[in-house]
């Protein structure tokens, strides 16, 4: 990809499955990467997943939902390299129910997550961007966002208001140079979709059936994700903003 060598991306969620392959991703592509993550013990599974390349990236335990806490890690990624180039959205967490199975507690901790978390970045990292002259903001968001997805009510509204979002800063920050766009995973081989199972049978179900309505007859993994948000954040996609991306195997099929 041009544009990438040598820039600087933060990757949220980045110890875990898909931010692992992002994260590697970038890096073999010459950027530094600041990985942002709530587990100390996932940036250290990090370190470990790059091996030889972890010296082209920082890690830094942070809360997103904490939008002090944010403001102060993005401010220390500023310090250590100047600017921020990309920002990659990727941290999300769900528990498969039936929305009226579900109690208040946890519809806080999904928006917490899935939608304040995300708000807190663009509002940590966008001044930055702004004042360096521009940069690019790849949100992930996913299909449930799009379409819906049943036992993931809460989960989808925050991934539909994040693709809504997108579009409305793509606006806003055009001016200003920043691109912002969103990619849409489908079902994806992560720890967090195997979590399901541990949902008991309702869980299991939605696992087996999102499996089941994939044209392309497989789950999707990582490694399909990283080039399209790797593209979005480069060079490549100077002339791409407000556009919202689906990698589902066909399950969604949007024109």
């Amino acid at each position: 990809m041009r544009g990438l060598k040598d820039k600087t991306v933060l990757i949220t969620g980045a110890g875990g499955g898909i931010g692992r392959a992002l994260c590697r991703r970038f890096i073999e592509e010459g950027a530094h990467v600041a990985a942002f993550d709530k587990s100390a013990d996932n940036l250290a599974g990090l370190r470990s997943f790059l091996g030889d390349a972890a010296g082209g990236c920082s890690q830094t335990v942070v809360d997103i939902a904490d939008h002090a806490a944010v403001a102060r890690a993005v401010q220390g990624v500023v310090d250590a390299r100047g600017r921020v180039d990309a920002l990659v959205n990727n941290a999300g967490w769900d528990v498969p129910a039936k929305f009226l199975d579900t109690k208040p507690d946890l519809w806080q901790q999904l928006i917490a997550v899935n939608l304040i978390g995300p708000l807190n970045l663009h509002h940590a990292v966008l001044p930055h961007m702004a004042a360096a002259g521009g940069g690019a903001v790849v949100n992930i968001a996913s299909d449930a966002g799009r379409v819906g997805s049943s036992g993931e009510s809460v989960y989808s509204a925050c991934k539909g208001g994040i693709i809504a979002f997108t579009k409305t800063l793509a606006r806003e920050y055009a001016r200003d140079g920043i691109r912002l766009n969103a990619v849409c995973p489908g079902p994806t081989d992560t720890p967090l979709l195997r979590a399901f199972f541990d949902e008991g049978e309702y869980g299991q179900k939605l696992f087996e059936g999102l499996k089941r309505a994939i044209p392309l007859k497989r789950l999707g993994e990582p490694d399909d994700l990283h080039g399209i948000v790797a593209f979005m954040a480069s060079d490549d996609a100077r002339f791409m903003t407000g556009q919202v991306i689906s990698v589902s195997g066909g399950l969604t099929m949007h024109g």
